[in-house]
């Protein structure tokens, strides 16, 4: 999302800025539920001892936007008959309503002709599937067939059919019946005779001795799927309900990489999904983080860039470092190495996370440190207590003269801390957002480099304070050329008469750029403010937010 038109945006009414609150309103869709019932290729798994099997169905719900629920009552073993007869089917059926969907995707089980329980011939399994289909729009929801996917089974180097005349009695009901038939046997019998006998061993399960703590002699299993391959299927399934089923295929969100604690994802944790991330890559890779508190430690090297980083539910990155702890060598770990996540690599989109040191009040202990240039934050959040959020940019320049520093955006956030909790080098600009003060103390403290066109600029934010907080200064300045304004914010009354303090550098007030315009609130008094520190008008409040337009349009070309 591109914070457009900043500039004409300082001119516009209280009224044009409660208008645009109305697109969000409008995009709140209602809910849509998919049922998946099916077999153990489709099934969610445990994951005891390490098991790397998965059904497509257990990687589906990340790829969907937030609007859409998956619940995969697929179950191991069942065919159209004993899914039924199992009472399985009735506890969907139960909950359908309309506008919602079924998959269904049997085949592998109703073959197995030794066994009654499950056994359908093809004439039955096509009258199951009927069966399936007009219950499920008898209740107003859409039904969708999906042909079994392929067996890995090669002779003499070529793939070989197994699922004999079930595929085709699928399709032939589909047809009969006007149904959506995602036609999942040749395009994954394809892909599998694409990469040959050994190369597709490796998204099946097919484990090692001594590999796995749940297989520990090993496993050559060519029916089901291991995490690598679960990402191809659901993925390819996901694919073709764009031009297929375009009302449902609209939520679709692909991801190069899913992080989520449940299985549904690639991989387990943030660190492990940042180390797959290609190093200098110019095309974008994005990464979705699922619901959850993931603690772990996380640095993103400067090679890794042109990243989208999307949160999905309540996903929380959490640490406890702090600047004093002492480290593996016996030195204190600093304030950089305090960081919860640090973000080195240029271009990263990042929406709806929460970043939090959890250290507590313990001097320096910073959430998030951004090196990195062109870095936006969209709704997320970011906890701790001194030092949260530490815009780094490159570094500190104690008075030499740079062209220009990184450039950072953050629009709708939430950030909090005690002391100089917003603090750096970095030009950022804050739309939107609101900054939150838990103690008596500083909000920024910025180290804006001499030469630099911009530092912070707050635009549209409100300045909030947790209960008994009442004296707060809107910055002090890290070093001397500090650059820090507000514009159009809401200051509560916690902010300071005197508004700004020269961390007793009287050097400092000559050389420090402080302003405010358009604020209101009781803390926005301009009685007892300090001398040195601006009243803005509305052109030096067009020429604070005038580089970020800039160095935006220059980052997108």
């Amino acid at each position: 999302m591109k914070p457009r038109n900043i500039l004409s945006a300082l001119l516009l009414a209280c009224a044009v800025q409660a208008g645009a609150a109305e697109p969000a309103a409008e995009a709140a869709a209602d809910t849509l539920h998919v049922y998946l019932i099916g077999d153990s290729t489709c099934a969610t798994k445990k994951l005891d001892k390490q098991n790397p099997e998965r059904g497509w169905g257990h990687m589906f719900q990340p790829l969907f936007a937030e609007e859409v629920v998956v619940e995969n009552h697929a179950t191991n073993g069942r065919s159209t008959k004993s899914f039924r007869d199992e009472g399985r089917w009735t506890r969907v059926f139960d909950k359908l309503r309309p506008g919602d969907y079924v998959f269904i995707q049997f085949g592998h089980n109703d073959q197995k002709i030794k066994d009654s329980t499950r056994y359908s011939s093809p004439a039955q399994y096509a009258e199951n599937l009927r069966r399936y289909v007009r219950e499920t729009r008898g209740k107003g929801a859409t039904p969708v067939l999906l042909t079994p996917i392929v067996r890995r089974c090669f002779v003499d180097g070529v793939l070989t059919d197994t699922h004999t005349d079930y595929p085709a009695q699928m399709r032939r009901v589909a047809a009969e019946e006007g149904v959506v038939l995602l036609d999942m046997e040749p395009v994954t019998r394809e892909w599998v005779a694409s990469l040959g006998d050994e190369a597709s061993k490796a998204f099946f399960m097919w484990v090692a001795p001594g590999v796995c703590p749940l297989y520990p002699d090993g496993r050559q299993d060519d029916t089901h799927l291991n995490v690598r391959g679960a990402h191809v299927v659901a993925r390819m399934i996901g694919e073709r309900l764009c031009e297929q089923l375009p009302e449902l295929g609209q939520y679709y969100r692909p991801a190069d990489w899913v992080v989520a604690k449940d299985g549904s994802g690639d991989f387990f944790t943030v660190g492990e999904a940042i180390a797959a991330i290609p190093d200098y890559c110019g095309a974008e890779t994005r990464v979705v983080v699922c619901e959850g508190v993931y603690r772990e430690k996380v640095a993103i090297p400067a090679t890794k860039r042109n990243v989208e980083f999307e949160g999905r539910g309540d996903a929380v990155i959490s640490w406890d470092a702090y600047a004093s702890q002492i480290g593996a060598t016996g030195h204190p770990t600093g304030t950089s190495g305090s960081s919860t996540v640090y973000f080195g690599g240029d271009h990263w989109t990042v929406r709806n996370l929460t970043f939090e040191n959890t250290a507590g009040r313990v001097g320096q202990a910073v959430a998030v440190q951004c090196l990195g240039t062109d870095l936006r934050f969209f709704g997320c959040r970011f906890l701790g207590n001194q030092d949260t959020l530490y815009l780094h940019g490159r570094g500190n320049c104690d008075g030499k003269k740079i062209d220009e520093n990184s450039v950072c955006f953050f629009e709708d956030c939430y950030i909090e801390g005690t002391t100089d909790f917003i603090f750096g080098a970095a030009a950022a600009l804050f739309r939107r957002c609101e900054i939150r003060s838990k103690a008596d103390s500083y909000i920024t403290a910025a180290s804006t480099c001499l030469g630099q066109s911009a530092g912070f600029v707050f635009l549209d934010c409100r300045l909030t304070a947790d209960q008994g907080v009442k004296a707060c200064y809107l910055g002090r300045p890290w070093r001397d050329h500090a650059q820090t304004c507000f514009l159009r914010c809401e200051l509560g009354s916690h902010i300071r008469p005197a508004g700004w303090h020269d961390w007793n550098k009287p050097q400092a007030r000559k050389t420090a750029r402080y302003g405010e315009f358009g604020c209101t609130g009781s803390g926005a008094s301009a009685d007892g403010r300090v001398k040195w520190a601006r009243k803005m008008n509305v052109r030096e409040a067009d020429a604070a937010v005038r580089f970020f337009e800039v160095s935006e349009e220059s980052a997108r070309h």
